[in-house]
């Protein structure tokens, strides 16, 4: 199944008081594996910024002076999304930004659903944690998704994060190594030191991703076990 985790950023909260999209941030889940495709477009809404949002997200319409206009990323998003299963967290607030956005630029696009499937982990999360806080960062918190590095929202960084809260909410698996680095949030990367190998054996080492995930299903058998795990033993 390919899977499309999504998020934006606005000028505001209202689309019908003619907000826009500011910023598109998605990543690309394929059998529930990231696959390192994204798609990132800030965008020039052509309009001002509330202040509360500017306070939330951080961008300013001084930097998205020079942006390309939603008209111009239309046809690759759709590309992007088009067959997939999208993932968003309040998809309704997000559905109507993207589908004025379509309208506005002559409607030959239709709407987004029209383009792909939509999982709404809000949704997901009231059904499974009934009566709390089900917001990304309570979700973040809740399922041990580290999001100590977000000084802003962003819409990128936001659906790295959904899209490692999703896995964790519906396999109890998450920090699968999604963030990438950012202006505003970075990552150390781990160097992972490659062992000698006998002269004439050829090995096939795994790559950066698949010792993350392989730490990670370490890291939960130790949880599961009360910290022993038979793999880590000398």
């Amino acid at each position: 199944m390919r899977q499309i985790v999504l998020d934006t950023e606005t000028t505001g909260l209202e689309v019908s008081k003619g907000h826009r999209l500011i910023e598109i941030g998605a990543v690309e889940l394929s059998e529930r594996r990231p696959t390192g495709r994204t798609f990132h477009r800030y965008l020039n809404p052509q309009r001002a910024i509330d202040e509360g949002a500017q306070a939330v997200h951080g961008i300013s319409l001084e930097f998205l002076a020079d942006k390309p206009l939603f008209v111009d990323v239309a046809d690759e998003l759709i590309e992007f999304i088009r067959g997939s299963e999208l993932v968003i967290h309040n998809a309704a607030f997000d559905l109507a930004f993207l589908d004025n956005e379509l309208l506005l630029i002559g409607g030959a696009h239709g709407r987004t659903r029209d383009h792909a499937s939509v999982l709404d982990t809000l949704l997901l999360a009231r059904e499974k944690y009934p009566g709390q806080k089900n917001n990304l960062d309570a979700l973040c918190k809740r399922l041990d998704v580290n999001n100590s590095h977000r000084e802003f929202h962003g819409a990128l960084l936001d659906a790295q994060l959904l899209a490692e809260v999703y896995l964790a909410m519906t396999t109890g698996q998450g920090d699968l190594g999604l963030i990438s680095e950012s202006a505003n949030a970075q990552r150390q990367r781990v160097a992972l030191a490659t062992p000698a190998m006998p002269v004439g054996l050829r090995v096939r080492l795994a790559n950066p991703e698949e010792l993350i995930a392989h730490e990670m299903r370490l890291d939960s058998i130790a949880k599961a076990s009360k910290g022993r795990c038979v793999w880590r033993q000398e």
